[in-house]
C-alpha cells in the first residue's frame, strides 16, 4: 500500500504543465510519478495551443485538462479536490513564473532544471520556497539511482576519506550534426531567450555539476570554463571543458558535450579521496565500483549485499533485475510524495527521504551555469560561484 493511501486514504493529486503526449520528458514525469502509486495525475496543460492541450489531456485520460496555465490555476482554486502538487516541464524561461504562481496557490512544486533563467530569479525563488513551507524538488533525475545514493552515503561515512579529486564526463552524440528542428528554427533548446545563455551548460553540464556535488557533499568555489559550439553552423554551445576548485582545495574536471559523433549518453563520475575512490557509469547504473587504497577494487550491485540504508531504500526490485532511468526518476517522486504526506499529517520525515534535489540545489546549478558563462566570455578566466541560497 502506498504511503499516501495509508496515511490519507487517497493518492496525492498531481497537476502538470508541459510535456504533451509526444514529449520525452513529459512521459517520464507522468509515468514516474505513478510508479509507486503515490500520485494520480488529475490535471494539466499539455500544449501552448489551448485546443491541442485539452485534446491531449483527454486522450491521456486526465480528469481536468486545461487550455493554458491561467485556466489551470483558476480551475484548481475552485476545485473541490485541488491538486497537491504541480510538476513543471515547460521551456526554461517559464520555470520561475510558474513556480511562483504555484507556491502562491499553495502547491508543492516539482520543476525541471535549470531552475530559472537568471541568478537573481533563483535567489528570489529560494526565498519564496523557504517562506512558503512547501516542498520543491528539482528534476536532477540521476540523483535517484540507488547506486548514486549509495555513493553519497559512503562519502558521508568517510569510506573514501577527505575528497581530493572530482571528475564527470557527459558525452552525448545526438547533436553531432545540425538537426532538422535546429535548421527549421523549431527547437526551443537552441534559443537563448527560451533556454538560457548556454545550451550545453543548462541542458546537461548542470547534471554533471549536481551529480558530483550531490555525491561529494560540497559545492565548487570557482571554475575555469572552455565553452563553445563545435559543429559548423551551430550558434548554441555544444561543448564544455571545465576545471573546478573546491573550498577544501580539492580539484575537479568536467568533459561535457552533445556533439561527440557516435556517442550515446556517457554520463559518469569518478571521485577520489584520501582513502580511495568511487566510480559510477549511468549506462551501467546498477553497479558502483569502489577502489580502496589498501585492497583490491570491488563492485557493489543494486539490491545486493553490502549496501547501506540509502542504497537499499531506493532499490525496489530484487538483485538481478535492473532499475533504470525511469525508476531513478520515480525515486524523486517517491521521496517528494513521502515529504508531502508527512507535511499533511504532521509526521517527521525519514531523514533519507530528504535526499531529493531541492530548490537550493537548483540555485547551486544556476550559480555554476553563470560562473561558466562569465568564464567563457573572458577566455577561460577563473570565476567564483555566487551563493544564491
Amino acid at each position: 500500500m502506498s504511503k499516501a493511501y495509508k496515511m490519507l486514504g487517497r493518492r496525492l493529486r498531481l497537476g502538470v504543465i508541459g510535456g504533451g503526449p509526444d514529449s520525452f520528458i513529459g512521459s517520464i514525469h507522468r509515468s514516474s510519478a505513478t510508479i509507486h502509486e503515490e500520485f494520480d495525475v488529475v490535471a494539466g496543460v499539455f500544449s501552448s495551443n489551448p485546443e491541442r492541450s485539452i485534446a491531449a489531456g483527454k486522450s491521456m485520460g486526465i480528469a481536468r485538462p486545461y487550455g493554458d496555465p491561467d485556466a489551470l490555476f483558476a480551475g484548481e482554486a475552485a476545485a473541490d479536490e485541488p491538486i497537491d502538487a504541480l510538476a513543471i516541464m515547460t521551456p526554461n524561461n517559464s520555470h520561475y513564473e510558474l513556480s511562483c504562481r504555484a507556491l502562491d496557490a499553495g502547491f508543492n512544486v516539482f520543476c525541471e532544471k535549470p531552475l530559472t533563467m537568471t541568478e537573481d530569479e533563483s535567489a528570489d525563488l529560494v526565498k519564496r520556497v523557504n517562506a512558503s513551507g512547501k516542498r520543491y524538488c528539482v528534476a536532477y533525475g540521476y540523483s535517484g539511482y540507488a547506486m548514486v545514493r549509495q555513493a553519497r552515503e559512503m562519502v558521508a561515512q568517510g569510506v573514501i576519506g577527505d575528497i581530493t579529486m572530482v571528475q564527470s564526463n557527459y558525452v552525448q552524440g545526438h547533436l553531432a550534426e545540425l538537426t532538422e528542428s535546429e535548421l527549421a528554427g523549431s527547437n526551443w533548446h537552441m534559443k537563448p531567450e527560451l533556454a538560457g545563455p548556454s545550451l550545453i551548460l543548462g541542458d546537461i553540464a548542470t547534471h554533471s555539476y549536481h551529480l558530483t556535488s550531490y555525491v561529494a557533499g560540497m559545492e565548487a568555489s570557482s571554475l575555469s570554463a572552455d565553452v563553445t559550439a563545435l559543429v559548423d553552423g551551430r550558434t548554441a554551445d555544444d561543448y564544455c571543458g571545465i576545471l573546478l576548485r573546491y573550498p577544501n582545495n580539492a580539484r575537479g574536471i568536467f568533459w561535457v558535450t552533445q556533439a561527440a559523433a557516435g556517442g550515446v549518453h556517457g554520463l559518469s563520475f569518478t571521485i577520489y579521496g584520501t582513502k580511495g575512490g568511487l566510480e559510477w557509469h549511468q549506462e551501467q547504473p546498477n553497479e558502483l565500483t569502489v577502489r580502496p587504497i589498501d585492497k583490491p577494487a570491488y563492485v557493489l550491485n543494486k539490491g545486493g549485499k553490502g549496501l547501506s540504508g540509502a542504497g537499499e531504500r531506493v532499490s525496489h526490485v530484487a538483485i538481478g533485475h535492473p532499475e533504470g532511468y525511469r525508476e531513478a526518476f520515480a525515486n524523486l517522486y517517491y521521496d517528494f510524495a513521502s515529504n508531502i504526506v508527512d507535511d499533511l499529517t504532521g509526521e517527521t520525515p525519514e531523514p533519507l527521504s530528504l535526499w531529493n534535489p531541492t530548490v537550493q540545489d537548483g540555485a547551486y546549478g544556476m550559480a555554476f551555469v553563470y560562473a561558466a558563462v562569465r568564464s567563457r566570455d573572458n577566455d577561460g578566466e577563473w570565476k567564483p560561484l555566487r551563493d544564491l541560497t
